[in-house]
């Protein structure tokens, strides 16, 4: 549903009054307001009755009337604007309104004030009530920072963060929050992110690290260049993202809708036949009193407000309705390996010499090419080497889609590089040489004498083995890796952390097939990447999950649902999360009819009074809402 009625959805949108929106704190005000009203109209003519005896009871029934008008009206009307628009949403309205207007003409005008007057006043308690699902939504919002200290021509100026733009300068004081996203020019600092990746460790940065919009510095001062525009940052786009997936209509909602198209006749029709068999219009009107389907309303949003709540502390954005309705159904697991499965950052696992030289040998000549490159190769040598001796006096020369090479000062010259380059230069390399090697190869040489090869890998994460079990422990059945890697080395990645099946030397649109037919074998599949190059992948499958989130659009948007950290973990995390909230909505559906009858009956049978009925209508609410709240209560939060 896009709305629920007030009662559900102010009770969701606040823990205290600081977290209502303006137009929330004028209809609050209101509701007081006409309330007092109501109860001192209520109280005058009581006192005039029976406390100075008056001579004229249409006094008293004036000033009830006005009651009636300022308390009962309202609902009244709520009720036939449900009624012609078939709006179900005003199901509670519809109800509360016709007994209203049976207490007027069954000159019960003192019930009529009270029935709306209690329940305003139980609703207003419910706004201070358990959930409170919106809190982590609003507490996002009170960290977007609206000024900025401008640093332009050596001076400081306090200007509004909306004014600022790409490639202007902004100083981070220790302490302050970060307003816009960019890059750090100077400085270094701790920043708490928190607040967008969940990971309770502070990350450092400096020169040349990205910050973002939302997280707070700690320590040092920096001077941070704009990079996106206020509308523009990762931290608005989320929160926009936040908000609008709290209107996601869930298949349980649309059943909801359809059941509330039959209850509201039924009750009606109970409401008469007892009324035509007792006699006693009271009971009818206790019937339409605690028949408000206040908990009905709250069966699917409460559940999936307090998930939205939960997963965004942990650093995970849900965007649409699969989180429920098919992340549930998963049995097939797809993962990217460079980024998802692995760091994406390649090290020196193996330095294979050739003919007579030495490991040590093969390492040098390698590192005195290498050193001069920025490929992650090149980087991978030079941080193997750390401060172990070789030649850094070479002329140097990259090779675009080749390697690096150097000529030394007796003339040698050294490569570093893939195998055909090497091979095109007329060095001999054995066929098979490398094919033990697990990992990416490289190949060193000498003029044309080669050297060796070095193999290198990629990164574990530290908790992908882990995260696959438990996926297994979820049901499921099937663990497939999609990657542009060479085999070997996919294949010892998944060895290493127990996913089932390898594609490798797979491009973008090869993944894309690969995860079509999968998908064509009546499997439902997730699929996990990184957001930049498995995007066509992430949309193609059944559900997607982006890792890393954080400062990627397109990671944000391609997937259904976006995990701002790295944290593997939180994939079984968002399956178990999904899980427990459609149990909840199971159960709150059952909880919610079964109070609903059981006091319907009651009421049929005078136990229920139609004043202790607008009391008690709320119980399938606050059932509802306390069964919900257990999601907030989860230990892995």
């Amino acid at each position: 549903m896009e709305n629920i009625n007030n009662m559900g959805r102010n009770s969701l949108e606040a823990l205290s009054r600081d977290n209502l929106t303006e137009q929330g704190r004028r209809k609050l005000t209101k509701d007081i307001l006409c309330g007092a009203i109501a109860l001192s109209c209520l109280a005058v003519g009581l006192i005039y009755t029976y406390v100075l005896k008056g001579s004229y009871p249409v006094v008293a029934q004036i000033l009830y009337l006005i009651g009636v008008l300022i308390e009962g009206v309202p609902v009244i009307v709520a009720g036939i604007k449900g009624i012609f628009t078939k709006n179900l949403t005003n199901a509670m309205e519809i109800l509360v309104g016709i007994a209203i207007i049976a207490c007027v003409f069954n000159q019960e005008l003192i019930l009529a004030v009270l029935i709306p007057f209690i329940l305003n006043i139980v609703h207003i308690l419910e706004e201070r009530s358990i959930m409170g699902g919106r809190d982590v939504i609003e507490g996002l919002k009170n960290m977007q920072q609206t000024t900025a200290v401008l640093y332009e021509d050596g001076k400081e100026t306090v200007v509004e963060v909306s004014t600022l733009r790409v490639g202007q300068q902004i100083i981070i004081k220790p302490g302050a929050g970060i307003p816009i996203d960019g890059v750090v020019k100077s400085g270094k600092s701790n920043v708490d992110q928190k607040s967008l990746t969940g990971e309770p460790q502070p990350a450092a940065v400096g020169e040349g690290d990205p910050v973002y919009a939302g997280t707070v510095n700690l320590d040092g001062l920096m001077v941070v260049e704009v990079k996106k525009e206020h509308v523009d940052t990762s931290f608005s786009k989320i929160l926009k993202l936040l908000e609008e997936s709290e209107g996601i209509t869930l298949a349980e909602s649309r059943l909801i809708d359809r059941f509330l198209g039959y209850y509201i006749p039924f009750v009606l029709a109970v409401a008469g036949a007892v009324a035509l068999v007792t006699a006693d219009i009271s009971k009818a009107i206790a019937i339409l009193v605690v028949s408000c389907p206040c908990g009905q309303m709250l069966v699917s949003s409460a559940p999936m407000i307090a998930a939205l709540s939960v997963a965004t502390k942990r650093g995970v954005l849900i965007k649409n309705s699969k989180f429920i309705e098919e992340l549930t159904d998963i049995d097939t697991v797809v993962f990217d390996k460079t980024g998802t499965v692995t760091r994406g950052e390649l090290s020196l696992t193996e330095a294979v010499p050739f003919g007579d030289t030495t490991e040590e040998a093969l390492l040098a000549a390698a590192a005195s090419v290498a050193v001069g490159s920025n490929h992650p190769v090149s980087r991978a040598v030079a941080e193997y080497m750390g401060d172990r001796p070789f030649d850094h006096t070479l002329a140097l020369r990259e090779i675009s889609g080749g390697g690096v090479e150097g000529e030394a000062a007796d003339g040698h010259i050294y490569r570093f590089g893939r195998r055909e380059w090497l091979l095109e230069l007329g060095c001999a390399i054995p066929e098979g040489l490398d094919e033990g090697a697990a990992g990416s190869v490289s190949f060193v040489s000498c003029d044309d004498t080669l050297l060796g090869y070095l193999a290198f890998n990629d990164t574990v994460r530290e908790n992908a083995a882990e995260c696959v079990d438990a996926l297994r422990e979820l049901g499921a059945e099937h663990t497939v890796m999609l990657t542009g890697d060479r085999e070997a080395p996919a294949r010892a990645i998944c060895d290493k952390v127990g996913i089932d099946e390898v594609y490798a030397r797979l491009l973008p649109e090869d993944k894309l097939s690969r995860l079509r037919e999968l998908s064509g074998e009546e499997h439902n599949v997730l699929a996990v990447g990184d957001g930049i190059n498995d995007a066509l992948a992430l949309r193609e499958a059944t559900v997607g999950i982006a890792m890393g989130a954080m400062g990627s659009d397109l990671a944000i948007e391609s997937a259904d649902i976006a995990l701002m950290n790295n944290n593997l973990m939180n994939i079984p995390f968002v399956i178990d999360l999904a899980r427990q909230t459609r149990r909840i909505i199971y159960q709150n559906l059952v909880l919610s009819i079964g109070i609903s009858a059981g006091m319907i009956a009651l009421s049929s049978f005078g136990v229920i009074t139609a004043l202790a009925g607008s009391v008690l209508h709320n119980l399938g609410a606050f059932v509802v809402l306390y069964n919900s709240s257990r999601i907030l209560r989860r230990k892995d939060i």
